[in-house]
């Protein structure tokens, strides 16, 4: 019998992510995976904004730009044949938003870089080992796991599925997957070499029997296929059929398809787990949660909820009060139940006869997510107030430090609680809660000291001279006092780490 701290099931995206939140914290974790090897396939092709801050925090952001393109434009042919254009303006300079726009890069190499960073924290992926079967007490889990017919048990103080959308661990610990399986919904999706077409946008076509989309794959010579599938047509994903649908539904016969590198037919299967949460045993990603490929919300979905549960699981094992983990599914279901309805917007957009393109907008860049009214959420401030507590918290550029020039999100890596201090130092001891202070000051003069010269932090916080505000690891606002009460932030802090204050836990 093997011992650990947490069990993750599934190495997609979701799982990888939380692995490196784990790794990075210092908890022992198995991360298995049924697959004998990384995944083939495009599949989740867009990487939204505040996914990209999530990749920045983790350090693989650089790695994921230099492989995919930001702001493809999109290029529509309707069945009158005008040709519209959308998507590729020049992106907005915005200090607080350091990636404006969404990414295209296939997802085989987000997990990738994953997977590097992974290593890089000392992990690995044990690939061809699937989960068997586990039972849960009130100390722990006992899973079987097997691999080259060889049966193991493992015991880890928590379970994650991240095992997809026919996930073992969410049917084994009987949790209800509410939603519905649309069988006259389906999309062939392809990787394919195109001869005959450029690749400087995403070409969509659309005629009275469907739509082809090729959208080329930064950092491969491929494009990404995908065609509608009405009841009545053939779904075939030879090379024949994928040609004759082009030739039909483009109207030209000059782009030749090489033979599909990988292929699959989707089929819209839309469905919430109705709980997040069964005593030790979490879901996240696609086994809590899937999508339609529309908007491009999925994969992004997943990873914000590994980014989640991490911090808190790390938290939680390092002594923090397990209350805790119950915020994950009350932060993370409802965004969830959001995206679907976002998604199955986009996509009945798109396959309506007389449908018009799908398109980017601020809708689906996930920066506007929010767990206003978390338990985990503090602040004084007005309901009108442009920024709360449980919002995501906004970057800033041109802050001087003793370092040089920085950005806030380089000051605010590594997943723990940071305090700026936009008042009076204060007497708030950051050893006790692990916690990191940058003091906004006139002039930097000393480690921690962050001047804003040009305003920019100020600004994007509506910050007073009395203002703290408390980031969270993962990003957003825990705790915002324009009435600079460090009481306040001490209290929440106790709350979270549990260190003997009266028994205190948090509470709204």
């Amino acid at each position: 019998m093997v011992e650990t701290t947490v069990l993750i099931v599934g190495a997609g995206p979701t799982g990888l992510t939380l692995a490196c939140e784990l790794a990075r914290d210092g908890v022992s974790f198995r991360l298995i995976e049924a697959a004998p090897g990384p995944r083939p396939g495009s599949r989740g092709k867009g990487v939204q904004p505040r996914t990209l801050e999530v990749f920045d925090d983790l350090g693989i952001v650089d790695r994921v730009l230099a492989h995919g393109r930001m702001a493809m434009p999109i290029r529509s042919t309707a069945p009158d044949g005008q040709v519209t254009t959308s998507g590729g303006e020049p992106l907005e300079d915005r200090p607080d938003i350091p990636y404006p726009a969404s990414l295209i890069t296939p997802e085989w190499r987000i997990e990738e870089a994953l997977r590097l960073r992974l290593a890089e924290f000392g992990g690995t992926v044990e690939f061809s080992t699937a989960l068997a079967s586990f039972e849960q007490s009130d100390d722990g889990v006992s899973a079987v796991v097997v691999r080259d017919g060889v049966a193991e048990t493992i015991t880890a103080r928590w379970l994650v599925g991240c095992d997809g959308g026919h996930s073992i661990v969410r049917k084994q610990a009987g949790i209800a997957f509410e939603g519905e399986t649309r069988e006259e919904v389906r999309m062939i999706v392809a990787d394919v070499e195109a001869d005959g077409l450029d690749r400087d946008a995403w070409h969509m076509w659309r005629q009275a029997d469907g739509l082809v989309n090729l959208c080329p794959l930064p950092s491969t010579d491929a494009f990404q296929y995908q065609a509608s599938i009405a009841p009545g047509q053939d779904p075939d994903l030879s090379l024949a059929n994928m040609q004759a649908i082009l030739d039909r539904r483009s109207g030209r016969t000059d782009i030749r398809l090489h033979e599909p590198e990988w292929s699959s037919l989707w089929r819209a299967n839309i469905r919430l787990a109705d709980r997040y949460r069964e005593g030790r045993v979490f879901l996240a990603g696609d086994a809590a949660h899937i999508h339609s490929p529309a908007g491009g919300q999925g994969m992004n979905t997943g990873i914000q909820d590994a980014h989640n549960l991490g911090w808190k699981l790390a938290a939680v094992i390092k002594g923090a009060s397990p209350t805790l983990l119950d915020s994950y599914e009350a932060e993370r279901r409802p965004v969830a139940a959001y995206v679907l309805a976002l998604s199955n917007a986009r996509l009945k957009q798109a396959i309506e006869p007389k449908g018009v393109p799908v398109r980017r907008d601020a809708t689906t860049m996930q920066l506007g997510i929010t767990y206003r009214g978390s338990a985990l959420a503090r602040d004084d401030r007005d309901e009108t107030a442009p920024l709360r507590a449980g919002d995501r918290a906004p970057d800033a550029v041109k802050l001087t430090t003793v370092e040089g020039t920085r950005r806030l999100f380089e000051l605010t890596r590594g997943g723990r609680f940071t305090l700026l201090n936009f008042g009076p130092a204060s007497a708030l001891e950051a050893s006790s809660f692990d916690l990191r202070i940058l003091q906004v000051v006139g002039q930097s003069t000393g480690p921690g000291d962050i001047a804003d010269a040009e305003g920019q932090l100020t600004d994007a916080y509506g910050a007073t001279d009395r203002t703290l505000v408390l980031i969270r690891p993962d990003g957003y606002i825990a705790l915002i006092s324009d009435a600079g009460d460090v009481p306040a932030v001490s209290d929440y802090l106790a709350a979270v780490h549990r260190l003997g204050i009266d028994g205190h836990e948090l509470e709204r």
